[in-house]
């Protein structure tokens, strides 16, 4: 029962985290991070908005682990419904099938954090592209004053021009790409590059034996039509590489984008383009005392194409609308540039 409520199993609002040390208090382990020097003020995450596409696998679990962390805004999309086949997964509960996924996820996260604002859109974004880049734009948190914000990273990387300098935008500081196929990752990275906002990719294998993270800034590294995966490169069909009906697990992906989220919404790290992670199977001797667990992970670098990065700073200048709409119809920069 919450001491100030008098509600069962329902926490109030909490207008300010403290750092105080108290059981009714869910912040008091993660100011910790700031007592510790891990972090210089971790109340500026409550300035922050990550936009979700793919409340699925990874995005529920992303969604979850941002809302429980404290993040100001989060922002949903996807136009799936909640099924009996989704309860592998801690997140969705059988009286939520047939929801929809965002307004089941909704519920959810606001009975978690209710200091979370919490925008849903159930809607398919290559469709509905015009609602997805409005929100990207404009769906942000409103700046905070630089001592709420002092010692975090700004909204945007050192990308040029921001949109904030562009009168009445307010872009969200993230997005999140937990989808499961490449039209969808294709649709995100045209709707960011033609922002300027950042961008992670995510994929884990079938086998949920390795998993990867890709962060795409605008204009620094490579987007994803400059780096894609290797049967998109090659051009491969992605349904001769799925089994039918399978929905691979995510433990490999979906705390490593949650811990690249948090660190750019509060530190001024340096990303990598692309990290990934393999896990190879852990094995028991007959005995059962000795185990054998092997865990590898790798990191690199793209930098983006120079035509790319030329229609990128055109984009991000104020092109004209009919070099956007181009760039839209092209479905890759690169070969908007060629």
């Amino acid at each position: 029962m919450d001491s100030s409520s008098g509600t069962p199993g329902v926490r109030r609002k909490i207008p300010e985290m403290s750092a105080v040390v108290r059981d009714d208090n869910p912040y008091s382990r993660l100011m910790a991070l700031q007592r510790m020097g891990v972090v210089d003020n971790y109340r500026a995450i409550r300035h922050k908005c990550v936009l979700v596409v793919g409340v699925g696998g990874v995005g529920s679990v992303a969604s979850d682990m941002l809302a429980r962390c404290g993040v100001g805004k989060l922002i949903l999309f996807d136009y799936d419904k909640v099924e009996l086949a989704n309860m592998n997964r801690l997140f969705f509960t059988p009286k939520q099938c047939g929801q929809s996924k965002v307004e089941a996820a909704r519920a959810t996260l606001l009975e978690i954090n209710p200091d979370v604002t919490i925008e849903a859109h159930n809607c398919n974004i290559c469709s509905e592209f015009d609602l997805f880049f409005d929100r990207i734009v404009n769906g942000g948190l409103p700046l905070a004053s630089l001592s709420e914000t002092a010692g975090s990273r700004g909204r945007h990387p050192p990308v040029s021009p921001s949109l904030e300098q562009k009168e009445g935008k307010c872009p969200v500081d993230l997005v999140l790409s937990c989808v499961d196929n490449f039209a969808a990752r294709i649709t995100i990275s045209q709707a960011c590059n033609e922002a300027g906002v950042l961008w992670m990719n995510s994929g884990v294998s079938e086998s949920a034996t390795s998993g990867q993270i890709q962060t795409c800034i605008p204009g620094l590294l490579a987007c994803f039509q400059c780096a894609p995966p290797y049967v998109v490169a090659t051009s491969g069909d992605e349904k001769a590489i799925r089994r039918e009906g399978v929905c691979a697990a995510s433990l490999p992906t979906t705390m490593g984008i949650v811990a690249e989220a948090i660190s750019l919404c509060l530190s001024s790290a340096e990303f990598s383009s692309v990290f990934s992670s393999r896990t190879l199977s852990s094995i028991f001797s007959v005995s059962g005392k000795r185990l054998r667990f092997s865990h590898t992970i790798h990191s690199m670098t793209f930098s983006p194409l120079s035509q790319c990065s030329q229609i990128l700073s055109a984009l991000m200048h104020g092109a004209e609308k009919d070099s956007i709409c181009a760039y839209r119809l092209s479905g890759s920069l690169c070969a908007a540039a060629k």
